[in-house]
């Protein structure tokens, strides 16, 4: 008699047979092997929809999972459908045979985090264009600025003064700063710091091309803490 009914297992049960060998150390570990019996059942009964998105995500057909699981094509079907519940075992095979986790199909995954905005290049009336590299409020802020040719590069910028402390270096061109009563040209490699309530501006030292050049500001007097000294210079041949 044991041997008939044997004889008249499905193939669903070798593969949840084989699922409960292959994968059985691994519930405890999941949301699902955490939940009680009635959440089982009823986040089993649910994940229809979510098997078959899984499915069609990996461009497998009914037929091909069937062969690579052992279990057929009608029960898939029935059970994306809702209209068969599956274990737990036919779900842990089918996760392993999608590559999803049991909390992607449960729908308990933590959700991705979110990504900062991106800030849009800022255009100003003088061609100037502004791209903030920072997002968050407070402490430092960084940007790259570029200035376009100048039509009188010998021109001395206008100056302005405010509250903060600000560090600035060249990346690709000549960049003219006025700071105080002193008249700079910068060049690609240089940096420049100084408290902004000295009155100071900037502008394009060439006409030939743009300037660009990244400046780091602190409101409040926040500067950038060098935690090496500075490299030896090499002596010159």
């Amino acid at each position: 008699m044991a041997g008939t009914v044997a004889g008249r297992a499905t193939g669903d049960d070798v593969a949840v047979t084989a699922a409960g060998r292959a994968t059985g150390g691994d519930v405890a570990e999941t949301a699902a092997g955490r939940a009680t019996g009635g959440d089982v059942a009823e986040t089993l009964a649910a994940m229809g929809p979510r098997l078959r998105a899984a499915r069609e995500h990996r461009g497998a057909t009914l037929t091909g999972v069937g062969c690579a699981t052992g279990i057929s094509p009608s029960t898939l079907s029935r059970i994306e459908t809702g209209r068969r519940k599956p274990t737990l075992e036919v779900v842990l095979l089918l996760a392993k045979e999608y590559g999803v986790s049991l909390d992607e199909l449960a729908g308990t995954a933590p959700a991705p985090a979110a990504k900062p905005p991106v800030s849009a290049p800022q255009r100003f009336g003088d061609d100037k264009v502004v791209l903030p590299l920072t997002q968050y409020v407070g402490g430092l802020h960084a940007h790259k600025h570029v200035l376009p040719a100048a039509e009188d590069p010998s021109a001395r910028p206008r100056q302005v003064s405010h509250g903060g402390y600000e560090w600035l270096c060249v990346l690709y061109g000549r960049l003219r700063l006025a700071l105080g009563g002193q008249d700079l040209v910068l060049t690609a490699g240089d940096v420049a710091e100084f408290d902004t309530r000295t009155p100071h501006g900037v502008a394009n030292a060439g006409s030939d091309g743009p300037v660009e050049y990244l400046i780091m500001f602190g409101p409040q007097g926040e500067r950038l803490r060098p935690r090496t000294p500075p490299a030896p210079v090499p002596p010159t041949r």
